[in-house]
């Protein structure tokens, strides 16, 4: 039997929340982490001139470069403090950015190419909402437009007793801990991201909800859209059965006609 805090959300948590708590921080963790280079390098081929649409624009740390590369790039984000970060960045307030939740897609397109980097997709609440999503990212792609998304591959053997605390790193003076909890049955993941320094500790609250890749390329087929590629990462590494990661390219097959109400 489940306990019962499954059936209980985190208590205040909203779209906003994680760009909200982490903006000052996020750029500073993820530089070495989740090095945007060869993300940029793989989308500017795909737009290849055309207009591109950024789902969790967040700080800009893939955006700004693409901008750069020549594309026009447009975005999306719910976090007021992550958009602060974004505009006080060279190039960064040139950039359009719409506030407000990617549940919908509430900008004009169409886009030759629509992305949401580093496993953002994720942090839409339920399979309700990404689907939605997808949709809007159909409905906002230019005929036989590009979306791409990159997660991490599920793997729940990390829980135990789903609940799992793992340290991130550690130096003297310095701890910094994911402590999270799952629920199998709406898959989704919360927690903290908790960072204890010099005898204070901070809490960076965090909330996905994951699914498989093959889960996500049914709800892809049902908003018209349809898998072209996947890879392990942006470099084009083959995706295979241990792969962590999956950069995944769906192609906009111009129509939504046997989309239903649930995957």
């Amino acid at each position: 039997m489940l306990d019962a805090w499954f059936t209980v959300p985190m208590e205040g948590y909203e779209a906003s929340t994680y760009g909200d708590r982490i903006a000052s921080v996020y750029d500073a963790w993820y530089e070495e982490r989740l090095d945007p280079t060869s993300a940029v390098d793989f989308l500017a081929a795909l737009a290849s001139g055309g207009r591109a649409l950024e789902l969790g624009i967040g700080t800009g740390r893939v955006a700004i470069p693409l901008k750069l590369r020549g594309v026009e790039v447009h975005g999306i984000e719910a976090s007021e403090s992550m958009l602060q970060q974004l505009r006080a960045k060279p190039g960064g307030a040139d950039i359009p950015v719409t506030v407000g939740d990617f549940t919908e897609i509430p900008v004009s397109g169409p886009f030759k190419l629509i992305y949401v980097p580093f496993t953002t997709f994720f942090a839409l609440e339920s399979q309700e909402h990404q689907l939605r999503c997808l949709r809007g990212v159909a409905e906002h792609l230019e005929p036989h437009g590009h979306f791409v998304m990159d997660a991490f591959v599920p793997d729940v053997t990390r829980f135990t007793d789903n609940q799992s605390t793992t340290t991130v790193e550690t130096t003297l003076g310095h701890l910094l801990v994911d402590a999270v909890r799952h629920d199998p049955l709406t898959q989704t993941i919360e927690g903290h991201h908790v960072v204890v320094e010099d005898g204070s500790v901070t809490l960076y609250p965090l909330r996905v909800r994951y699914c498989w890749p093959s889960e996500l390329d049914v709800m892809a087929r049902m908003a018209g859209l349809a898998l072209e590629q996947r890879f392990a990462w942006y470099d084009r590494s083959p995706f295979e059965a241990n792969s962590k990661r999956h950069v995944s390219v769906y192609v906009n097959r111009g129509s939504s006609a046997d989309q239903g109400s649930t995957p």
